[in-house]
């Protein structure tokens, strides 16, 4: 397994008005695009092909949807990209263009 496409942590991931995490990880790997506790324990993973991630109509920069399997996680990541070496989660639009990337749905 090389290295990760995508990765983010520090991110809060919820289903509607629940947080399943405060500390949570996304990654893309390998063509799998994985939610994950701030332990690494999985909360739901699918095909990078399979997932929609777009940004909330109404609401703050710093918040992603993806659809996954049926679900739909809201991911709040930062504002703003970190500086180099810094850390924090990255963008939100940053992680909507790496599904993208990914999927092959765009550059």
């Amino acid at each position: 397994m090389g290295e990760p496409e995508f990765r983010a942590t520090g991110v809060r991931i919820g289903k509607r008005l629940r947080a399943l995490t405060r500390a949570g990880q996304v990654r893309i790997n390998d063509g799998r695009l994985e939610l994950l506790t701030s332990y690494g324990s999985e909360i739901d993973s699918a095909p990078v092909q399979a997932v929609r991630a777009s940004k909330p109509w109404f609401g703050p920069d710093d918040r992603a949807t993806a659809d996954l399997n049926g679900k739909r996680y809201l991911l709040t990541l930062g504002e703003n990209d970190p500086a180099p070496g810094e850390p924090g989660p990255p963008a939100a639009r940053r992680f909507i263009e790496a599904v993208r990337r990914a999927a092959g749905r765009g550059d």
